[in-house]
């Protein structure tokens, strides 16, 4: 209220007094002032004009204003025009704040201010004190806040913007004031459960809401009123949600927090809800005020007016997010009593924002927030690129000039730079993005290589000045071809590139650059493309920031991995760059994060990883074979470490990831079909990978990767852990191949303490320590030693040997063929001795599959097929002969029905063989029919491929010739024993009868290759036995028609001497059989 005064002489000044008064019980006050005073003119005093005294009453309360003294007059003035004195509960005081505007002389100015602040007064029972002045204005304009005062909140916010204590200058009409620092603002919500309060979410017009509110604000007052300082109480709104009340309240001499605390408890006990309170002025935020330089260290300050009892929260309110201010990288937060603080270590633009401190109360229903927030400026520096368009200027003749336009460009700030060029560089409009602000100017530029004329050199520079005065330029140096410069000529979206440079350009819609190189001839490389996936590269940003405060890691974490799973599962990323960003997502969250205990978080990390295993994305892992290793290398290091830090159960089942986590003493772990084994005391974790023994091949072509990858942790380190892993393979184990249990050593496959199975448990892997896991497979078979060259010197040898043979029929053929028997033995033998002369002779043509063409490969396959079958079945045409002679003595078989037997026999079923395998293999193809590689019938596994068409038939031929044999012998060996009498010579002579019979018979009976069978059922990888097998089998096969030669001709007496009478041409011919012969023919009869 402005009051009349009388003014003489000075300045007049404009005091704004706040008067408290504190009722016992009761009291509604209605008052009016009364004041007279004089202004002296001779020491400017107040001289008083008698004991004056004003008295005025409205309803029943009364003020009295008296002056004393013979040299001042004492004023005391009250204003409380329709204010109620609301009545507290119990006995309680109840507190209500005044304020008033007084003009006054300058000259009584100090006099007034001491006499108020000391003034007390009491009426009946209501108490009035502390009469303090919050703002003085000099002419009415300039305003200043008392000691121990500031501008309000609503002076700060007003059109005049007065904050803080400064000065401020205010119309003569304005009613801002300051007021005391200790004031505290609350606001709240109070949720009214009871029913009787339904009312108050009327209509605001209707008298049922007014009697509601009226009620309401009467119960909250009755309460908060008892809070010394309590200044003002307003209901703002009402929702629903229940009933919940918005409200408002001042307090101006500060407030207990416990006091506040158990006042709001109170307040919900008699009202019968629960409420939430956040609080300013009891939390004071100490920042910088000034804008802070670029990677400065700041400290921010907390500090309460009393031990609040808990730890505060910090968050910064920054581009429209709130984040959570914890110990990081670049922020740490200390703790003290009333105070915490935080130190910020080189900040940036991220930490530019509302800073807010909060400290938290809760007890029963009530929650109180004590907040204190401010904004921190920053004052940014750029990160500058520069380029110029075109990239390359190019002359096409010295006295030419270029114009070119130079760009400065930076990340979209709000920053407000000061943006200066070069001298003789133009500015011309700066472009702005929302990723990035573009700054041009244009230059001319000489194309005469020797000018030295500083207007048209090709240089040029931009200045960035930020609102600190902080400076960051940087310069551009043209790339000018000059005429006579080799250069790539421009081609779809590449402009012409100088020799030896590497040309670039954005990305478009992407994160990233493309880049072309120019070689020195002037032919252009292919393009690499560095763009990624603008959405995983903010992803990527993401992590890289998530443990420097801004936010609790776990939370940040959460964020960037469901982020991450939603890229890698909506998002293309057939792209080596985008392939290493992901990986690089992975590694840089890794070393960050001690553990990882949100389920969403582990699913959507394992599902974004799990992604990045499909078989679509192979060929992106693949762009640089180099790289590729260390990329997947670091993708299974970042997998593997960020499970172990998971808290994961059971089995998790990914589409191309398994994670199967074991709490037991003895754990059998399944993933992808592969079981791990191992006996542990910590919790054991198996991870299996598909697709990733694509990406982590072996360094060498001698091996391949034959299983998935699979990786096993433990919580604890174990001390020489033996760990059993059964795996499925990719493809069968080719026969002698040998396998490799082996984990990778970040670098390669390593083999160091593993052991394999063996061919009996091919997929079996034993090792003495944890890492992750796979199969190799040898791409070649095991090389017994000298076996090859044993081959072929049998195979010669004995190719030689057959040709003897057939030049011995030849000779012999009339002199020995007599008998039917005889007709019957020779003309086996020799087409024995021509179909194993024919496929020896082919063996040996083919014994070095990669100097021949694939038609020959495939004809001498065919032939070699034919021609051992062939060999075979007259093998078994001679037993069962020999067998059919042996039980049917006296039957006789005529030479004609035996060649045609024979002929069906030894030629007919091969080739229907033959020809059938070779159609039902489409028609011979390769690696169907036979292989290239050995140019022999393909092994695909047991009784799988063609091999078995050649490898069953000879089976069961060896099984009915040693049949033969066996009755052969037995019938010698009866004819022995027919005699009851028989000696020990005759013993002995049976014995040795037996024995000639079995040399004598069994290379030409194919005997021979039942060490085949043997060499089909040892694999080279059992050790030894199976190297002695091999030797045995192809010494004995290899040699196969010498040992022809020495059997069945020239250990035959008969043959010899016919060979005799030929080289001899006086020795009569032998019409008798050889000894053994004719008593085979003997016994035959018998």
């Amino acid at each position: 209220m402005v009051l009349s005064h009388y003014q003489q002489e000075g300045v007049c000044f404009e005091c704004k007094i706040r008067v408290t008064f504190v009722p016992f019980f009761f009291l509604l006050c209605m008052c009016e002032l009364c004041l007279s005073y004089l202004i002296s003119d001779s020491d400017s005093a107040l001289r008083s004009a008698g004991a004056q005294r004003c008295f005025w009453m409205f309803g029943d309360a009364a003020v009295i204003i008296q002056t004393h003294g013979s040299n001042m007059l004492v004023f005391i003035f009250l204003y409380t025009l329709g204010i109620n004195i609301c009545q507290a509960t119990n006995n309680d005081n109840s507190t209500q704040m005044y304020y008033y505007t007084l003009t006054v002389d300058k000259s009584v100015f100090e006099y007034l201010l001491g006499n108020l602040s000391t003034y007390s007064s009491v009426y009946e029972d209501s108490v009035i004190q502390d009469l303090k002045m919050t703002t003085t204005c000099e002419n009415e304009t300039v305003c200043s806040c008392a000691s121990g005062h500031r501008w309000s909140d609503a002076a700060c916010m007003s059109a005049s913007k007065c904050c803080g204590e400064a000065p401020c200058s205010l119309s003569a009409a304005s009613n801002l004031m300051c007021v005391s620092n200790s004031t505290v603002g609350i606001t709240g919500n109070i949720t009214l459960t009871n029913t009787s309060y339904q009312q108050c979410l009327m209509d605001k017009t209707l008298q049922l809401f007014k009697d509601c509110d009226s009620r309401l604000l009467r119960e909250m007052k009755s309460v908060f009123s008892t809070i010394r300082g309590f200044d003002t109480l307003k209901i703002t709104q009402y929702s629903v949600g229940s009933i919940i009340a918005t409200f408002a309240m001042t307090i101006v001499s500060g407030v207990k927090s416990a006091q506040l605390l158990n006042s709001s408890i109170v307040l919900n006990t008699n009202v019968n809800g629960y409420m939430d309170l956040v609080t300013s002025g009891i939390v004071h935020l100490e920042l910088p005020d000034q804008p802070v330089q670029y990677h400065q260290s700041v400290n921010i300050s907390c500090i309460s007016q009393e031990d609040l009892g808990y730890n505060p929260q910090w968050n910064l309110k920054s581009n429209g997010q709130t984040y959570l201010i914890t110990n990081g990288t670049v922020s740490k937060v200390a703790v003290q009593l009333q105070q915490s603080t935080i130190s910020l270590n080189k900040v940036d633009e991220l930490w530019e924002g509302e800073y807010t401190c909060v400290y938290i109360q809760q007890k029963n229903s009530t929650t109180i927030y004590h907040k204190a927030n401010k904004t921190m400026k920053i004052c940014l520096q750029p990160q500058i690129t520069v380029s110029t368009q075109p990239a390359f200027p190019r002359c096409t003749s010295n006295t030419d000039v270029k114009v070119v336009t130079v760009i400065c460009e930076i990340p979209t700030t709000n920053e407000k730079y000061n943006v200066t060029w070069s001298q003789y560089a133009s500015p011309k409009e700066n472009i702005s993005g929302s990723r990035v602000q573009k700054y041009t100017a244009t230059k001319v530029v000489s194309c005469d290589r020797a000018s030295t004329e500083p207007s048209t050199l090709p240089l040029a520079q931009c200045d960035f000045v930020n609102t600190c005065q902080q400076n960051a330029s940087k310069k551009i140096a043209f790339i000018m071809i000059y005429t006579g410069d080799k250069y790539c000529a421009g081609v779809d979206d590449w402009g012409d590139t100088m020799v030896g440079y590497t040309a670039v350009i954005n990305c478009q819609n992407q994160a990233g650059v493309r880049r072309r190189y120019c070689t020195g001839d002037g032919k252009w490389q292919d393009e690499v493309s560095e763009c990624v996936n603008q959405g995983l590269f903010d992803v990527l940003q993401s992590a890289i920031i998530s443990d420097i405060g801004l936010g609790a890691l776990n939370l940040n974490a959460e964020d960037v991995f469901s982020r991450f799973q939603n890229v890698t599962k909506t998002s293309t990323l057939n792209s080596f760059a985008n392939m290493n960003t992901s990986v690089l997502v992975l590694s840089t969250m890794q070393p960050k994060l001690t553990s990882i205990s949100s389920g969403s978080a582990i699913d959507n990390f394992l599902d974004s990883s799990s992604n990045l295993l499909n078989e679509t994305l192979v060929q992106s892992w693949n762009a640089n074979s180099n790289d590729s290793y260390s990329l997947a290398s670091k993708f299974l290091n970042s997998v593997e470490n960020l499970v172990k830090k998971s808290n994961t159960t059971g089995l998790i089942n990914k589409l191309n990831l398994q994670v199967y986590t074991c709490n037991d003493r003895r754990c059998n772990n399944t993933v992808f079909n592969v079981s791990v084994k191992i006996d542990s005391s910590s919790t054991v974790k198996t991870i299996g990978y598909k697709s990733l023994d694509q990406l982590l091949p072996t360094s060498n072509d001698k091996t391949q990767v034959n299983s998935i990858v699979v990786s096993t942790t433990t919580d604890t380190k174990q001390d020489n852990p033996i760990i059993e892993m059964l795996f499925d393979l990719h493809k069968p184990r080719p026969r002698n191949v040998v396998l490799q249990c082996a984990f990778w050593n970040n670098e390669t496959w390593s083999t160091r303490g593993c052991m394999w199975g063996g061919s009996s448990n091919e997929g079996l892997c034993t090792c003495d320590h944890l890492s992750a896991f796979t199969i190799l497979i040898s791409s070649d078979p095991i090389k017994v030693p000298m076996l090859d060259q044993i081959t072929s010197v049998g195979l010669g040898i004995s190719v030689v040997s057959l040709i003897i043979c057939l030049v011995i029929e030849l000779i012999v053929w009339s002199d020995v063929v007599k008998t039917n028997t005889l007709y019957l033995r020779h003309t086996a033998h020799v087409n024995i001795a021509l179909c194993l002369l024919v496929a020896n002779a082919c063996f040996l043509a083919s014994s070095n599959p990669e100097g021949l063409t694939d038609i020959w490969c495939r004809t001498s396959v065919v032939l070699k097929h034919f021609c051992y079958l062939a060999m075979f079945f007259w093998m078994l045409c001679l037993s069962i002969t020999l067998l059919h002679q042996a039980v049917f003595l006296f039957h006789k078989v005529s030479k004609r029905n035996y060649l045609r037997f024979s002929l069906v026999l030894g030629y007919g079923f091969p080739f229907i063989i033959v020809f059938v395998t070779f159609l039902s293999y489409s028609a011979g193809a390769q690696g169907l029919y036979y292989s290239s590689d050995t140019c022999w019938l393909v092994y695909k596994g047991l009784l799988q491929g063609s091999y078995y068409t050649f490898v069953i038939p000879v089976g069961i031929i060896i099984f009915v010739n040693v049949f033969s044999m066996v009755v052969v012998i037995m019938k010698l060996l009866s004819a022995h024993h027919q005699h009851a009498d028989a000696s020990q010579e005759r013993e002995k002579a049976a014995a040795k009868t037996v024995l000639r019979a079995v040399i004598l018979l069994t290379p030409i009976f194919g005997v021979t290759w039942v060490f085949g069978l043997a060499v089909e059922i040892f694999d080279l990888t059992d050790g030894p036995l199976a190297l002695a097998i091999n030797y045995l089998f192809v010494i004995l096969n290899a040699f196969q028609g010498l040992f022809i030669l020495l059997t069945s001709y020239l250990c035959d007496k008969m043959t010899r001497d016919a060979l005799m009478k030929f080289f001899k041409k006086t020795t009569p011919a032998v019409s008798s059989m050889s000894e053994s012969t004719t008593k085979l023919e003997t016994s035959f009869r018998k």
